[in-house]
């Protein structure tokens, strides 16, 4: 079960509580926007195995959103964090790269 830290009310929440968001970090389009970058948005997206910035609300619990930085083969959870950043804190990079050498973060806009 996966269970992440709110970091807005500090509750540990397992994903009954939780609503997915999509992905983190992430420009997103919409109305007046180009047809093929709002096309881009929606369908060209990479869905590699590994590590992801994903964006979730603590719907049972405060309702606020958060990111959260997981490995979506083992969901093991590196960290949880304000969804007020645009990009993972220096912190988050750093704890993700202790436990996987040699991974880097390819900002995706």
């Amino acid at each position: 079960m996966l269970i992440l830290h709110c970091p807005n009310c500090g509750v540990d929440a397992d994903e009954t509580e939780l609503a997915p968001g999509g992905q983190a970090h992430l420009k997103r389009f919409g109305p007046g926007s180009s047809d093929e970058d709002f096309h881009d948005y929606l369908f060209a997206r990479e869905n590699p195995r590994g590590v992801h910035f994903e964006r979730w609300r603590h719907a049972h619990g405060c309702g606020k959103w958060f990111h959260a930085a997981r490995d979506t083969a083992t969901l093991e959870v590196f960290a949880t964090y304000s969804a007020q950043t645009t990009e993972p804190p220096q912190a988050v990079l750093d704890a993700i790269a202790a436990r996987r050498p040699g991974w880097t973060w390819r900002h995706e806009s």
